[in-house]
């Protein structure tokens, strides 16, 4: 038996694959609630994890869950833009997420895509520290790339690396050319956690969906483990797990 069996779950449609997802952190959260510890989170933007958004929003609304108690770690921003620029992760956060829950503005941490290139190791550097203040990431939240990355981890990315600039490739800047309106307004550069840093989460979930997704989903679950495909180190950890629909997972199964 192939050792990747084990480590994806294929759900009817994103909407229950992400009420697993949704579940499990609920659970976290309640279960650090009742210790009187927070549960840190680290979420991505982006299309995927939005109907995992949506069900936490709907737990919030109609079966109580606060996140008065939750810490977030966003995982990447491009470079150039403002917070309050629409296209920034982090108005698509507010927009999608955290302006519809009870989590305390300050528990929310954001990498900025506005600081000045001098300033950006710096401002990286800070960001690890204050994962590891808050005690280290509990649950986090990935896609995944066209090409495999994870966060903004494009190929050739080590496994260790922290918190970081890097250059966006052409097929990432092309997935999301119609989020800013054509190929000439999308940023060049981010900065994102680095593969260390999110390796080191206690537990991770990718979501992917689609049929454009299965062939990455195949090369980062059942090809070697390399940086040519960023999202393969997660073979290595223990507890990570990828959340496919069929359509995602059509690779895999033919495996």
């Amino acid at each position: 038996m192939m050792s990747h069996t084990a480590r994806f779950r294929v759900f009817e449609n994103p909407d229950s694959a992400s009420a697993l997802v949704a579940a499990e952190i609920a659970q976290l959260i309640r279960e650090r609630a009742i210790l009187g510890r927070t549960a840190v989170l680290g979420l991505p933007a982006g299309a995927s994890p939005l109907p995992l958004y949506a069900e936490l929003i709907y737990q919030h609304r109609e079966e109580g869950l606060s996140f008065k108690n939750v810490v977030t770690f966003n995982l990447d921003e491009c470079m150039g833009l403002a917070g309050s620029h629409p296209h920034s992760f982090r108005s698509f956060m507010q927009r999608h997420f955290f302006d519809h829950v009870d989590l305390p503005p300050e528990n929310i941490r954001f990498l900025s895509g506005n600081i000045a290139d001098p300033d950006v190791t710096a401002h990286c550097a800070s960001y690890e520290r204050m994962i590891k203040k808050a005690g280290g990431i509990d649950y986090q939240v990935l896609g995944i790339g066209r090409n495999g990355h994870i966060g903004f981890n494009e190929p050739g990315t080590s496994p260790v690396s922290r918190t970081h600039r890097v250059e966006l490739s052409d097929t990432t800047r092309e997935d999301v050319a119609d989020r800013f309106n054509g190929l000439k307004n999308v940023p060049t550069h981010a900065v994102t956690m680095g593969c260390g840093t999110i390796l080191k989460a206690r537990r991770i979930s990718l979501l992917a969906w689609g049929s454009k997704k299965s062939r990455i989903v195949r090369s980062a679950l059942c090809g070697p483990v390399s940086s040519r495909v960023a999202a393969s180190y997660l073979q290595n950890h223990p507890s990570a797990q990828f959340i496919l629909d069929p359509a995602a997972a059509s690779a895999v199964q033919q495996a």
